[in-house]
């Protein structure tokens, strides 16, 4: 691997897996261009994985993760830049997203705890881009409502666990898209697939 390629994973969270819809399309745009500009490159559809809800700390901090979320593990451990694409419901990602994450990002893989209180960060050295379409106007959900469901995630939860930068793109109004624009943002993930960003 050359120094400006990538190791890329791309994590689908779209709860509808059977029937495609626009994070489908995003993300394939994203992993053609990036393939083709010859970056490494990996794929995991949330649902179609088996994510059982965590329902206590004790199962957080000292279960066994499924076969499942140990093979995303190391899939997020192999990866230099993780691409997360899913819809925003109700201001923030789908319950799948979020059960997980929770999963996924335990303690010993995702971070230590330490005497001074302030964990180590174990996937330190990653960075992240969120991508996600919204039936609302991006610039409302990013400014009137300070994008706060994505904040919580990139940095709450990627940031705590060492991913930086953590960078954002946001479709809205995508029910009423006209083709031209969902064209543009096609391309627009082909480019940023290309640079691995």
């Amino acid at each position: 691997m050359t120094k400006q390629t990538k190791r890329i994973l791309i994590l689908l969270g779209h709860p509808d897996s059977p029937h495609p819809h626009l994070c489908h399309a995003l993300a394939d745009s994203y992993a053609r261009a990036a393939e083709a500009a010859g970056h490494e490159l990996r794929r995991i559809d949330l649902a179609l994985l088996d994510i059982p809800l965590l329902r206590g700390q004790e199962q957080f901090e000292q279960g066994q993760p499924p076969q499942q979320i140990e093979q995303a593990q190391a899939a997020i451990r192999w990866a230099d830049h993780v691409v997360l694409v899913f819809p925003l419901w109700l201001g923030t990602m789908p319950a799948l997203v979020k059960a997980f994450c929770e999963q996924v990002f335990r303690p010993g893989f995702a971070y230590a705890p330490t005497q001074q209180g302030f964990p180590q960060k174990l996937l330190s050295g990653r960075s992240a881009r969120l991508v996600v379409t919204m039936g609302m106007p991006a610039w409302l959900y990013r400014w009137v409502y300070c994008a706060h469901g994505l904040r919580g995630l990139g940095r709450n939860i990627l940031g705590f666990v060492g991913f930086a930068p953590v960078r954002y793109s946001l479709f809205g109004m995508v029910a009423t898209a006209s083709d031209k624009r969902r064209q543009a943002w096609l391309r627009e993930m082909a480019r940023l697939g290309a640079k691995a960003d």
